[in-house]
């Protein structure tokens, strides 16, 4: 086979081991003004030529994700989205070059009650399950992938929700974070982003129980396993991979996470992961 190297295209005729790579999106593959890195793209596409089993695996939103699907060159596969809410099959075969295989709804009334009366002044935005993104305030994101219908507070609760966002102007990360916590919040699964943002899923579901489900479904040994990320929701998934890498940026509750920090975003850090990889099972 051929591969992508540092220095070139090399010719490698013996079988190597094929890892399932999960890779989180903003603050891994992509900066946080939303650029991709020359460094980060070639050894995403040298890691994807290799074949290697690449999943993104993101909090965005499917229509968000699908552009980062495409630099990469990823053309079969699977992905997961919504912080594990939707995963995606990718097949170039298919008209649209994939389709949904599973949504993870739930009912965000309770959740919209209770922080509705904690929160008062935040924004909300809502992924049904039909994959259209209901929203307040004129809330929107490039995260949704898609522009967000304005709906009243009541038109939302009545909704089947994969994905529920929040968004506060009113506090710090930190300081959102802690009366969350203290909302008591039941039935849903949650985290507390850069900003004072919360992202809401069905109960359970994290980026790590999607991919757990993959893994099982392709195969893959536990051991075989490696996942990239920077955010408090990529927690659970390098706790699960077989080796979890922390960006250099993330929050000190991420790197204790991990089984290992790598640089920061700015600095390559996913591509110095990459490319220690290929050389080590490519030599």
């Amino acid at each position: 086979m051929t591969v992508m190297t540092r220095t070139g295209i090399e010719d490698r005729s013996e079988e190597t081991q094929k890892y399932m790579i999960c890779l989180d999106v903003d603050g891994t593959l992509v900066n946080h003004d939303g650029a991709m890195s020359r460094a980060v793209k070639d050894s995403a596409r040298a890691i994807v030529a290799a074949g290697h089993e690449v999943v993104i695996s993101t909090g965005r939103s499917l229509g968000a994700t699908l552009p980062v699907i495409r630099m990469l060159g990823i053309e079969n596969g699977y992905a997961v989205c919504c912080n594990g809410g939707v995963t995606v099959r990718l097949d170039a075969r298919l008209e649209e070059g994939y389709e949904v295989v599973e949504r993870r709804t739930f009912d965000p009334a309770p959740a919209l009650h209770a922080l509705r009366k904690a929160l008062p002044t935040a924004k909300y935005a809502l992924e049904d399950d039909q994959g259209r993104f209901l929203s307040t305030e004129r809330f929107q994101d490039a995260s949704f992938g898609v522009v967000a219908n304005p709906v009243t507070h009541d038109e939302m609760l009545e909704a089947t929700a994969v994905r529920l966002v929040v968004f506060s102007t009113d506090a710090t990360a930190e300081e959102f974070g802690e009366a969350v916590s203290v909302m008591g919040l039941a039935g849903v699964t949650y985290s507390v982003g850069w900003t004072a943002w919360l992202d809401i899923a069905a109960e359970g579901v994290t980026k790590a129980s999607g991919l757990e489900v993959l893994r099982g479904k392709l195969g893959h040994d536990l051991e075989a396993t490696i996942a990239v990320g920077d955010g408090r929701n990529d927690i659970e998934m390098l706790t699960w991979a077989g080796r979890g890498v922390a960006m250099g940026q993330a929050p000190d509750e991420v790197k204790a996470s991990a089984d290992e920090v790598t640089h920061g975003v700015d600095e390559d850090g996913l591509a110095t992961v990459l490319w220690g990889l290929l050389e080590s099972t490519e030599s």
